[in-house]
């Protein structure tokens, strides 16, 4: 019975994607008797956390009932007080937890003040399914740098475009929509300066009432035109220029039309994306969404920066011996030095699959 609830607690959290960002996604149900009395999640960063959010949902007295939660509940002022406290208070009598709570503000003290209370605690209920809401918060909470997703399609045959360049559309019309969601999903989207070049992307999300993320490009240059359409909407969607060139002229033009320009250190000309990524989270960007080329994903990879991959494979093959490949470069040397994946799962969406792994 306990899963039955957490399993709705899980269906709840989700409804908060792509909203509470850098904060965790999180359900909430209260029960009594086998009767659901009030639910609740984190719908917004900033708004009520979820167990304080099923309160207020509560239309009768919640003495002596079992709370469903999928988070260790917090015990720390922050933008909203402590969810424990609203549960002492409101008299549960049991509460079922899904995932731990690595913020070092919480981590295991959530848990202990409930119990302190009197209050029995059932822990770990469903923790595969209710962690794997919250890859990105676990991630950024305990390293404060992004949780880096690598997306990309290809064909069957490993091709991301054909020969010329030509790309449009490898998958279809599923596939990109889902692509979509996770502009939605994820805080920010990066890419590098030749992708602009070569497409002139808006980079937007195009889903109703979604959000449009955070959208940086990697351009050690300065070479992203000032009339591409990056730089003449970024007084709309925020956009994050990333370079070592100190040219103050040329960012001045690019400030004056609302593109924030942050210069990072060095490696080997480049722009060093390690360093990038702690100047990203020191901006509370929790996770990227890496729409680059071949290139960036190979130095993405190289600089260690890539917690999971998403690849959209076609039913289809371009073929021929210089079409473009999702990782560029020189590549490893021997299959033993090859980046390992994990935690791998296939989900079929349309005519096309989506493979995605955690990188270890």
């Amino acid at each position: 019975m306990d899963e039955k609830y957490m399993r709705r607690a899980i269906e709840l959290a989700r409804k908060g994607e792509g909203h509470v960002n850098p904060n965790p996604l999180v359900g909430a149900v209260i029960v009594r008797d086998e009767e659901i009395l009030a639910e609740g999640y984190h719908a917004r960063y900033g708004d009520l956390h979820a167990e304080r959010s099923a309160f207020a949902n509560l239309k009768t007295d919640a003495t002596g009932a079992e709370m469903y939660v999928t988070l260790e509940p917090c015990c720390h002022y922050g933008k909203q007080p402590p969810c424990t406290q609203a549960i002492i208070e409101h008299g549960i009598r049991k509460v079922y937890v899904g995932s731990d709570d690595p913020n070092a503000l919480v981590a295991g003290k959530g848990i202990r003040q409930l119990q302190d209370a009197g209050i029995t605690v059932e822990t770990h209920v469903l923790k595969e399914e209710c962690d794997a809401l919250n890859d990105v918060f676990f991630h950024y909470i305990t390293t404060h740098t992004p949780y880096v997703v690598m997306k990309y399609a290809m064909t069957m045959d490993g091709k991301i475009a054909c020969h010329t360049g030509a790309s449009k559309w490898v998958t279809g019309e599923e596939a990109r929509a889902h692509v979509q969601r996770m502009r939605n999903k994820y805080t920010g989207i990066m890419v590098g300066v030749q992708t602009v070049l070569a497409d002139d992307p808006l980079l937007t999300c195009r889903i109703p009432e979604g959000r449009n993320p955070i959208r940086i490009i990697c351009d050690s240059s300065l070479r992203t035109p000032l009339d591409s359409q990056i730089v003449r909407t970024a007084e709309e969607v925020e956009t994050i220029l990333a370079t070592v060139k100190e040219d103050p002229e040329r960012i001045a033009a690019y400030e004056e039309k609302g593109v924030q320009v942050l210069v990072t250190r060095q490696k080997d000309g480049r722009v060093d994306l390690a360093d990038l990524m702690e100047k990203l989270g020191e901006r509370k960007i929790d996770s990227i969404l890496l729409e680059g080329g071949g290139t960036l994903n190979y130095s993405a990879l190289q600089a260690g920066i890539v917690q999971h991959v998403q690849a959209y494979i076609a039913p289809k093959l371009f073929g021929g011996g210089e079409g473009f490949t999702p990782v560029r470069g020189i590549g490893v040397d021997d299959p033993a030095q090859a980046w390992i994946l994990t935690n791998r799962k296939v989900t079929s969406l349309g005519e096309d699959l989506l493979m995605e792994a955690d990188v270890i």
